[in-house]
């Protein structure tokens, strides 16, 4: 195994693959180089003298600079460099963008065809309160149904309970509505029982509006206050629920229908070098395909902003991505925090030191193909390709963004390692082998063995055929121990 990599010619730090001692000698681009102190993989290094000041540059860009002079071989880390970002930037459209050859091979995955046209890669059963005081009687009437009914046939039952949906205002309460509405409809779900309580402001006729059309046969709604026995009423209702989702059938289906979220979290100084670049490669041959991804974390956008709008597919593109930026910046500037306050305490450990370290990482996963729309929170895909989307960086606040918007699964890249699933399928990448190793009971595939011996196309074959088993049904990690939450994104006063 390698002991580091040179990401980019111009770079003047690289990446130990391995913890390397001090006092090892190197070889870099032919020349012997001592190494000054210990480097822990995923660290950074010199390749050569830094002046205090000057740029540090990995990926062939700049992602901070030298707070003092840097010898050759010395760490390269918090301790001696930091951001050049701050504040709110103008931008220019400077179209670059890159093909995206289509694909010969017709690849297909087994997937549920619903009344809409839409499709699903689960045939699952749902409670979706309407506000949280509900939470607590759905969990009772599942427990009911599983304990009397004994259901077979179908992948899961589930209540994705939250806090919301009650004493909110404005963005706050349309964005329940709105995320609650889009998991109401998701093509995952072969039943869905909507539970209300009767006073809430997410009162269920009012919901109803916010959802406008809907499967009669796969929705139903229960307002608790109005009935005298909830438990016996929603236990009829799931039952009713059940016996019609329960003959429905995988069938053949183009993987031009796969609507796949891109999202990382715990990243290391492995992830712009090993799992985000999967993703990106896998981004591609998707799309190549007819399918669709989508791309988040607009705060780990920052620093690498330039890269997406030189991508956007036209002037309106270009200019809704701007908004998307810049209008996030101005959430942080309005709470008065700070813009550039990333990466985290365990991204930092693992290797990452500033926002543009981690944003040039973290954008890899979007492949190069163009970006042909940009998402509001909770709007859903409308155009087939590389999609952006509104939402925080926040591991579960994002994934249920992803799955929202219609994704009907989650990649998730990993160099730290995380057990949390979202309510549709989320797939745990490691960047290392260590972790896959580690933690074989969270992560779902390794991404480590390329900075092994395996290439890059060995590598996105297996993924590939391995995304297609689970799009046919193959549980992941976060399913098989029943880890499933939702999480909506609030920014405003509770009453």
């Amino acid at each position: 195994m390698k002991q580091f990599v040179k990401i980019n010619s111009i770079d003047n730090v690289a990446v130990a693959l391995i913890d390397i001692d001090k006092n090892v000698s190197i070889l870099v681009d032919d020349k012997a180089l001592l190494l000054k102190e210990d480097i822990k993989r995923g660290h950074k290094f010199s390749l050569s003298d830094i002046n205090s000041g000057e740029n540090i540059i990995k990926y062939g860009a700049p992602i901070g600079h030298a707070t003092k002079e840097i010898l050759c071989g010395e760490w390269v880390h918090s301790h001696n460099m930091k951001t050049n970002l701050e504040g709110i930037n103008d931008y220019t459209f400077q179209q670059e963008l890159s093909d995206v050859t289509e694909a010969d091979a017709k690849l297909t995955f087994k997937g549920y065809v619903r009344g809409n046209g839409s499709v699903g890669i689960r045939n699952e059963l749902w409670i979706v309160p309407t506000v949280g005081c509900v939470n607590g009687i759905a969990e009772t009437i599942i427990n009911r149904f599983k304990k009397e009914v004994k259901p077979e046939g179908i992948d899961a039952i589930e209540v994705f309970k939250h806090n919301y949906g009650c004493s909110q205002l404005g963005d706050d309460h349309a964005n329940t509505q709105a995320i609650l509405g889009d998991i109401v409809k998701h093509p995952n779900a072969g039943g869905v029982l909507v539970l209300g309580l009767g006073c809430e402001n997410n009162y269920i006729s009012a919901f109803k509006e916010t959802i406008n059309e809907y499967d009669e046969e796969r929705v139903k709604f229960l307002v608790t206050q109005e009935v005298s026995n909830e438990i016996e009423e929603g236990l009829k209702l799931l039952t009713e629920l059940y016996e019609k989702m329960k003959k429905a059938q995988r069938v053949e289906t183009s993987i031009s229908e796969l609507k796949i979220g891109l999202k990382c979290g715990g990243s290391d100084g492995l992830s712009g070098i090993t799992a985000n670049p999967l993703l990106g490669a896998f981004s591609d041959l998707l799309i190549s395909q007819g399918g669709t991804t989508v791309l988040t974390e607009v705060p780990e956008m920052f620093g690498a902003e330039t890269i997406l709008m030189s991508r956007a597919v036209d002037k309106n593109v270009f200019n809704q991505t701007v908004e998307l930026i810049n209008n996030f910046k101005q959430y942080f500037i309005e709470h008065k925090q700070p813009v550039y306050e990333n990466p985290s305490p365990g991204n930092k450990e693992g290797g990452i030191t500033t926002l543009e370290e981690k944003s040039l990482g973290c954008t890899q996963k979007g492949g190069k193909a163009m970006v042909v729309d940009v998402l509001k929170y909770g709007e859903i895909i409308n155009k087939k390709g590389l999609n952006l989307l509104n939402s925080p960086g926040n591991d579960l606040v994002a994934a249920t963004a992803l799955g929202a918007s219609g994704c009907q699964m989650v990649l998730f890249t990993t160099g730290r390692g995380t057990p949390f699933g979202s309510f549709v399928p989320t797939m745990k990448i490691s960047t290392n082998s260590h972790l896959f190793n580690l933690k074989p009971h969270w992560i779902d595939f390794n991404a480590g063995g390329l900075v092994e011996d395996a290439s890059m196309e060995e590598v996105l074959e297996q993924f590939l055929h391995y995304i297609i088993k689970v799009a046919s049904g193959e549980l992941v990690n976060n399913e098989k121990n029943n880890f499933r939450e939702i999480a909506i994104f609030k920014t405003g006063v509770t009453l």
